[in-house]
């Protein structure tokens, strides 16, 4: 597996996921605002691996400046950051708890165990998702996915991925089929370059292909990850997801959702309150830095949708497999 995120100590090392599969090459953070910008930029994406970098960006405010305005600033900085992956805020919740009440000689070394902590434990959840997951799932598979969930989105092993990952491990796994992802090619660029180095059966499909691909059965289930699960268990997930959801439902296929119990926001009760990022028309018109579409082209471009939770067969935590009717907020 791949280590997308690396503390040093001093600074945080992060794999930048906008420029793989051509170059592997990471960006250095050494603040608050330098980590900000690079969960905004997606040099790191993947609402588990947004959590974890946040952590880890506040330790580096606090290791620049011991002070409560510096920790109170750069919470405010880091939350600026994204608005949908509800575990940034998750991170940064728990850090405001384990700090408090504030000692600003001591502020600096909790706040690197505390990050170092929420490292470990999403790994370890990853796995227990991934063995849960793979249980619920039986016999052979073939696993249409969306987006990336695996090394990259997370602290390591994946959450949808994860799945796939034990699945393999059991000799379970046919093949997994990863849809590009538009517009920012996800799957594409990192789910298969994650996948064949990890020497994972795996091959590419366009994002439109996904009923066909079902209809004509070459898959038999979907798995994907989710950025933010309202209480009553509509998740939101990267752009196309819900399209996936309603043709696996037509099909009768198994839509599973795999994350964390960070993920779960019990203070949003239902999808329609999940806050839908909105990105530039830049990675809609353009790819690689080349132009596609006409200079006057509009465009709208929100990062994610919400599946309603009667659609999802099942989502997937560290804690177990829970299926519809959903209860999180009880």
């Amino acid at each position: 597996m791949v280590d997308a995120i690396i503390w040093k100590g001093s600074h945080l090392e992060l794999l930048d996921q906008r420029v793989l599969p051509f170059e592997e090459s990471y960006v250095r953070c050494h603040t608050a605002q330098e980590t900000a910008h690079a969960i905004r930029d997606m040099v790191v994406r993947g609402a588990p691996a947004i959590g974890v970098t946040a952590a880890y960006g506040i330790v580096l405010a606090l290791k620049n400046d011991s002070s409560e305005s510096s920790f109170l600033e750069a919470c405010e900085v880091l939350g600026a950051s994204r608005p949908t992956a509800v575990n940034l805020f998750d991170a940064i919740a728990l850090m405001r708890t384990l700090l408090s009440p504030f000692d600003s000689g001591q502020a600096a070394a909790t706040a690197e165990q505390v990050a170092i902590k929420y490292h470990r434990d999403d790994q370890n959840k990853n796995r227990e998702i991934g063995r849960h997951g793979a249980g619920f799932l039986t016999g052979q598979r073939r696993v249409l996915t969306h987006c990336n969930t695996g090394s990259l989105a997370t602290a390591g092993w994946g959450t949808a991925l994860g799945i796939v990952r034990q699945l393999h491990a059991e000799g379970r796994l046919v093949e997994v089929v990863a849809d590009e992802t538009r517009p920012y090619l996800q799957g594409a660029r990192l789910t298969v370059w994650e996948c064949e180095k990890d020497q994972i059966p795996v091959k590419l499909v366009t994002d439109g292909m996904g009923g066909y691909l079902m209809t004509h059965k070459m898959v038999d289930c979907v798995i994907v990850g989710a950025d933010r699960i309202a209480a009553n268990g509509d998740a939101a997930n990267k752009i196309g997801t819900f399209m996936l959801a309603l043709a696996a439902k037509h099909h009768g296929l198994p839509f599973i959702v795999a994350a964390p119990t960070t993920t779960i926001d019990l203070n949003t009760p239902d999808g329609s309150k999940i806050p839908i990022e909105q990105r530039p028309s830049s990675e809609v018109t353009h790819v690689r830095g080349q132009t596609i579409t006409g200079k006057t082209t509009e465009v709208y471009n929100p990062a994610f949708d919400v599946t309603p939770a009667a659609l999802i067969s099942a989502i997937v935590t560290e804690n177990g497999v829970h299926t519809f009717p959903y209860h999180f907020g009880e």
